[in-house]
């Protein structure tokens, strides 16, 4: 069963066991561990053009990301450093992968969690971007994992504006709530809450 580190021995019995493998696999349990625990922090732009509300999303760079589209796009977030305000990890993320410097004031949307367990927080905030001018800053990832071959290559490949509608297909799919509280605290919808 080559790709599978079996704890304990092999399915079936046998002591057999793959040290290596299983430090790899313990390995990739621990870093998806940190990355659950610390929490997200993102900034969702939005304008109201003539035609109405309009949200800015960013869609990740990289190898992964490439050719995936409905579902892959985000607001710009990233992990709080130690001890930092999630505001201003917000503030910065956004800046670090859009190079677009975000002002005031800030509307709070609250946190969600994502599918894998992460939360993500999120405050919007009203302003212009032009998508053609995003610069990002870039990352380094193993490509394909466990390949030994690194890549570097924007956090970021690229912006957009979309209608709410379209952003909920675009976006990833728990992160559709913040549009609707976006939506909520501009008065463009009623909560969806009971009372």
């Amino acid at each position: 069963m080559e790709g599978r580190a079996w704890l304990g021995g092999r399915p079936g019995g046998g002591d057999q066991t793959h040290p290596a493998r299983s430090c790899r696999l313990f390995l990739r349990f621990e870093s998806a561990a940190l990355k659950i625990s610390s929490p997200s922090a993102g900034l969702l732009l939005f304008r109201r053009p003539t035609l109405g509300l309009e949200i800015f999303l960013a869609h990740p760079g990289g190898p992964f990301w490439k050719a995936r589209d409905v579902g892959a796009w985000t607001l710009p977030k990233g992990v709080a450093e130690a001890g930092e305000d999630l505001l201003s990890t917000a503030q910065r993320e956004f800046q670090e992968e859009t190079g677009i410097r975000p002002e005031g004031p800030f509307i709070s949307l609250g946190a969600v969690r994502q599918k894998a367990g992460k939360i993500v927080h999120a405050w919007a905030w009203e302003g212009e971007a032009d998508p053609t001018q995003v610069t990002s800053n870039t990352m380094k990832t193993e490509w394909p994992r466990g390949s030994g071959r690194w890549l570097t290559f924007p956090e970021v490949d690229r912006c957009a504006w979309f209608r709410p509608a379209q952003a909920r297909e675009k976006i990833n799919s728990a992160q559709v709530e913040f549009i609707d509280r976006l939506e909520v605290a501009l008065g463009l919808r009623e909560s969806q809450s009971n009372p």
